[in-house]
């Protein structure tokens, strides 16, 4: 029993810092859309630091969002429901089978858009832009997923 209540507190804990990771995620998500960013604003982030550390921030914020959820709180909730534990693509297979992601498959696509945003980040503009404009459209998914977790834990505590 002592494991359950390890958990108990582990989860309780990550909801508590996914919480407020979706609320960072969700202001830097608003400060970046309403900059209408276009090719020429990201080619020219290296003359603008405000630019370059919004984008940071937005970038950092949904790769954090996204870690924590799929690494930490899907398999604690996972374990909560006395469910298997797996590698993180079984454990997005299984999350979507019960429900709580729409998509595993959206889930992939969006850590890839992650390793995009990190990666093409210096390099690749046209890049760059077309993964920022997809995690904006599909962003949302992270934070459906986070309170369709916090539900679950909820409604097991109860």
């Amino acid at each position: 029993m002592r494991s359950l209540d390890n958990n108990t507190f582990i989860i309780e804990k990550l909801l508590d810092i996914t919480g407020k990771e979706v609320m960072y995620f969700q202001q830097s998500k608003i400060r970046v859309i309403n900059s209408d960013i276009d090719i020429e604003w990201i080619e020219a982030l290296d003359q603008n630091p405000q630019h370059s550390e919004m984008l940071d921030a937005f970038v950092a914020r949904f790769s954090r969002l996204q870690d924590t959820i799929g690494d930490k709180l899907l398999p604690a909730i996972l374990k909560l429901n006395l469910e298997p534990v797996g590698s993180q693509l079984d454990n997005l297979f299984r999350a979507e089978k019960l429900g709580w992601i729409d998509s595993a498959d959206q889930w992939i696509e969006l850590r890839g858009l992650r390793n995009s945003l990190i990666h093409e980040y210096m390099t690749a503009s046209e890049n760059l832009l077309s993964a920022l404009k997809k995690v904006i459209l599909m962003g949302d998914m992270l934070i459906k997923t986070q309170n369709l977790l916090e539900n679950n834990y909820k409604n097991k505590s109860n």
